[in-house]
């Protein structure tokens, strides 16, 4: 087989780590060939794992010094995501993110700042654009089939609670931020990826479950955010993650000509349809927080070809993520404040 154009090295070794190896080292483009952790690794059982060579550092610069690594991964706690990657950056390295890209705006910005002066490309893991129920969403709405949209909500339902992976550290205020910022930051991206970017306006509100699962958050796990546009139009983003049920990802959308439920579709440029009746679009859903599951082999191939062209990636690049990000922390200043005035 031929040799593959990029050597990736991983920044921390945990679970997220384990799904951006195995969709790496499964495009035709690169292979992970070094990984950072804080624990000490076993090369070998490492290697004879995902494949091929690996070697293992428990000194980030040192892998960041290792001049045939071309692109760096961030799948580390994201409170040290600014830190690392930063210094990966700095390094001249390309960067792939785990999504949030910091804990805290001013994060964002030092990561942004260090991209741009080192004219680095980035890939920032929203993965969910590149899923077929986002591809076929937006697909839907650049043929015009749902007019012009007016009205939109994109909620994420998931519990995060001890039965669950991210559970440990996500109950930190310090690494997992906020409702949004953990995970429903996936759903907030995708009311924008289909609504655009000049929000005007954001209120939101928290709040928290009863259930004793959910007690030992350190931060409000469940809000409610509204958006109204520059133009007038409105959006809405329910994060959940102290919920009892089963993943979903909701999105329903609005429009001039038609609307779009899930995975169901009712537009008037379609002649013929029955107006009582909605239309299913054989899309796969987003049906899991499983990171397994998540489609990153697509995205990370997305970047790959836009390294060899020397593009900025189509659809989840820094300047990107950066207005979802924008958005988020608004949001969440606004949930902050309104519930200092309840108290």
């Amino acid at each position: 087989m031929a040799t593959r154009k990029y050597n990736v090295g991983i920044v921390g070794y945990g679970w997220v780590s384990g799904a951006h190896i195995a969709a790496i080292n499964a495009t035709a483009q690169a292979e992970v060939t070094a990984v950072y952790s804080s624990r000490k690794l076993d090369p070998t059982e490492l290697s004879a794992r995902h494949g091929g060579q690996i070697t293992c550092y428990e000194d980030l610069n040192a892998l960041l010094a290792d001049k045939s690594i071309h692109v760096v991964s961030i799948c580390s706690y994201p409170h040290q995501h600014a830190d690392q990657a930063v210094a990966a950056a700095e390094a001249g390295k390309h960067l792939i993110i785990e999504k949030p890209l910091a804990i805290t705006w001013d994060g964002c910005q030092r990561i942004q700042k260090a991209v741009q002066k080192a004219k680095v490309r980035t890939c920032v893991c929203f993965e969910c654009r590149f899923s077929s129920q986002f591809l076929t969403i937006k697909a839907v709405i650049d043929k015009g089939l749902l007019g012009r949209i007016h009205y939109g909500e994109v909620d994420y339902y998931h519990g995060i609670g001890p039965w669950y992976g991210q559970f440990r550290w996500n109950i930190k205020k310090e690494s997992g931020g906020s409702s949004l910022l953990s995970a429903g930051c996936h759903a907030m991206d995708g009311l924008l990826l289909c609504m655009g970017y000049d929000v005007e306006v954001v209120s939101s509100y928290s709040t928290h479950s009863a259930n004793a699962d959910f007690a030992i958050y350190e931060y409000p796990t469940t809000s409610v955010t509204i958006l109204k546009f520059k133009d007038g139009r409105v959006g809405k983003v329910a994060s959940v993650i102290d919920c009892l049920q089963p993943y979903y990802f909701h999105v329903h959308l609005v429009g001039s000509e038609g609307s779009l439920l899930d995975n169901k579709l009712y537009s008037t440029h379609l002649g013929g349809l029955d107006k009582n009746r909605w239309s299913q679009l054989s899309m796969k859903l987003l049906d899991s927080g499983d990171v397994a599951d998540h489609p990153y082999q697509r995205q990370f191939e997305a970047f790959f070809t836009a390294l060899d062209k020397n593009e900025e990636m189509p659809l989840t690049n820094l300047d990107q993520a950066m207005r979802t990000h924008e958005v988020i922390f608004a949001a969440d200043s606004s949930a902050a404040r309104h519930a200092h005035r309840r108290h």
